[in-house]
């Protein structure tokens, strides 16, 4: 049964629209949709008073590295939020940072990585990269690290597993992508099978972020679409998606594609859960459900 708070989760997002929505014929610039978008985020996702939050230069990789007190020094997530690849930034992420570091004990790594059009794709994935040489030269052990990211982010996380193994590369402990975007030829038809009652995420809205995210390039590309990769030897994925999304199909497809391949994987399905809902912990249980088993998953798989 779904909570009642999941009301104001979706009120949360229909709030995000309408003040991301352009009054007459007036376009909001870029700038404006991320200060909307941050806004936003940094509402949803309060940053408790107590935690630590340090920027950090990973290699060329902007960051802010965040811990909560007392939590352990044996354990990293290395993040990447979402926000399409244009919206979103690491400061207001903070607060689920905070939220993963208490649940997992561990220190969350947020990567403000190149967002477009200023910097369009591979740039992104160069810095979630960038920041994970930046751990492992820092001493810590690729099996103590887990990557994880929301949305954009979750497809970021799926594109870096795929080419740390294709590199030959130590890989993380785990990845847990959450309600990733995998996907950029819109393939699933989640698209219009759930366009009614998911209310942020469209075709419409995902096609224009990937014109100014991929340009002229592949949209195959596994470096973009993750799902079109061989997925075989990655490490435990814990995929997470709510049935309300656009995004439902890839994901399912993701979690398929995996198994299938000898992958261990872990699929949260949140009945009736909108995009990316585990972020929403301050005040919705089925969050703080989501948040507590990302949090049992990274302690399973390292400080060990």
């Amino acid at each position: 049964m779904v909570s009642k708070e999941n009301a104001h989760a979706k009120a949360l997002w229909e709030g995000l629209v309408a003040s991301l929505t352009p009054v007459g014929d007036t376009e909001l610039t870029v700038d404006e949709l991320r200060a909307g978008f941050d806004a936003w985020a940094t509402g949803s996702m309060p940053a408790p008073e107590d935690g630590v939050y340090e920027e950090v230069d990973a290699d060329g990789a902007s960051c802010i590295l965040v811990r909560m007190p007392g939590t352990s020094d044996k354990r990293t997530i290395l993040y990447s939020h979402g926000g399409g690849y244009v919206l979103g930034s690491a400061s207001s992420y903070r607060g689920f940072g905070a939220a993963l570091s208490r649940a997992a004990d561990a220190q969350v790594l947020v990567v403000d990585y190149r967002r477009a059009p200023e910097c369009p794709h591979p740039a992104a994935l160069q810095d979630f990269t960038a920041a994970y040489h930046w751990l492992v030269g820092q001493g810590i052990r690729p099996g103590d690290i887990v990557v994880s990211g929301d949305s954009a982010g979750g497809g970021l996380t799926t594109a870096l597993l795929v080419a740390l193994r294709d590199q030959g590369e130590p890989l993380p402990a785990g990845g847990v992508p959450i309600s990733p975007w995998v996907d950029m030829t819109f393939s699933g038809k989640s698209y219009e099978t759930r366009a009614d009652v998911d209310p942020i995420i469209s075709r419409d809205l995902l096609g224009t972020m990937a014109s100014l995210w991929l340009g002229d390039q592949d949209p195959r590309d596994i470096k973009a679409s993750p799902i079109f990769g061989d997925l075989s030897g990655l490490p435990p994925l814990s995929i997470f998606i709510g049935t309300a999304e656009c995004l439902y199909d890839e994901a399912i497809k993701l979690a398929q594609r995996a198994e299938a391949s000898g992958v261990a994987v872990d699929l949260h399905i949140g009945e009736g859960m909108f995009h990316i809902w585990p972020v929403m912990n301050s005040f919705l249980p089925e969050a703080k459900e989501a948040v507590g088993q990302i949090g049992e998953f990274v302690k399973k798989y390292t400080g060990q």
